[in-house]
């Protein structure tokens, strides 16, 4: 079995779209994250979801704002229910792309005993280097045609990301890592370690459309909780850097290696020419 989990906390537009992105999967489990800033999200989700029996709420809760610890917990926790099944694990802004069919992929893990595959963010913005906000009834690979690799030369964002799993394999906060036997995968043989499936072979793709027309104001939220468990200094960094340039992304900027999609529907894995540029530097951190 194939289940895909998210925790949803702001981002009810997206649900649509991330719904129909892993409409591949057995099984969608949403995980309610409600706080002060998004009290009343359950009754929204229920009206997306109902009628649709993949789709289901395993659990809901009123946490702290922007604790992203704690979000991974949540993750872990209902992996573990299911620890031999297969995870993908997704915020409802990271809509992975595959280098072949997903069932392949596991196929060839379940063969080699390999437990976990990794891979990396491509960001997602407007034409014009902003952030458009978000439509229905078009594809939101469409709506965010630029993708490049800006957050992290920005603030210094992990760009890791632990993608596909057995429901054992316990993810580090953000889940950009994963304990194994007591070691985190960065620090002890990295992207080599044996559960790991080779990067060179299999690494995902992490499209991240976090980049919306409300973005700003989380970042500057974030930033102004001045709390460690929200990455806070993170977000000031990338506040700051956003605010020089009049809140748009500088898409001339080679660092970035922006390219124009080819406005696929669900992405495909080829269209990112500057992947390979991109992954190299991921594994590099």
């Amino acid at each position: 079995m194939i289940r895909v989990i998210t925790v949803i906390g702001h981002g009810i537009e997206l649900l649509p779209h991330f719904i129909e992105h892993y409409s591949f999967a057995d099984e969608i489990d949403l995980i309610v994250y409600s706080n002060e800033l998004y009290p009343y999200i359950e009754d929204d989700i229920n009206i997306i979801i109902k009628d649709n029996p993949r789709i289901k709420i395993i659990h809901s809760e009123n946490w702290r704002v922007f604790d992203w610890k704690h979000v991974t917990k949540l993750y872990n926790d209902a992996k573990n229910k299911y620890p031999d099944d297969w995870w993908i694990v997704a915020d409802i802004d990271e809509f992975q792309v595959y280098p072949i069919h997903i069932q392949d992929i596991i196929n060839d893990c379940n063969l080699n005993g390999w437990d976990l595959v990794r891979g990396g963010f491509i960001d997602r913005i407007g034409e014009n280097g902003d952030f458009p906000k978000i439509r229905n009834n078009t594809s939101i690979f469409n709506q965010y045609p630029l993708m490049g690799f800006f957050r992290t030369p920005m603030s210094n964002a992990c760009p890791n990301k632990i993608c596909i799993m057995k429901g054992n394999i316990e993810l580090t906060a953000g889940q950009h890592y994963a304990n194994i036997d007591g070691h985190t995968t960065w620090r002890w043989q990295g992207w080599n370690h044996p559960l790991i499936a080779p990067y060179d072979k299999y690494n995902v793709q992490v499209h991240h459309f976090k980049w919306d027309s409300t973005c700003i104001d989380r970042i500057k939220a974030v930033a102004d909780l001045n709390k460690e468990y929200a990455f806070s200094k993170e977000y000031q960094l990338l506040y700051d850097k956003l605010k020089e340039n009049d809140f748009r992304v500088d898409i001339y900027n080679k660092e970035y290696m922006f390219q124009y999609s080819d406005y696929d529907i669900r992405g495909y894995y080829e269209d990112c020419c500057n992947w390979k540029k991109i992954i190299n530097k991921i594994i590099a951190i």
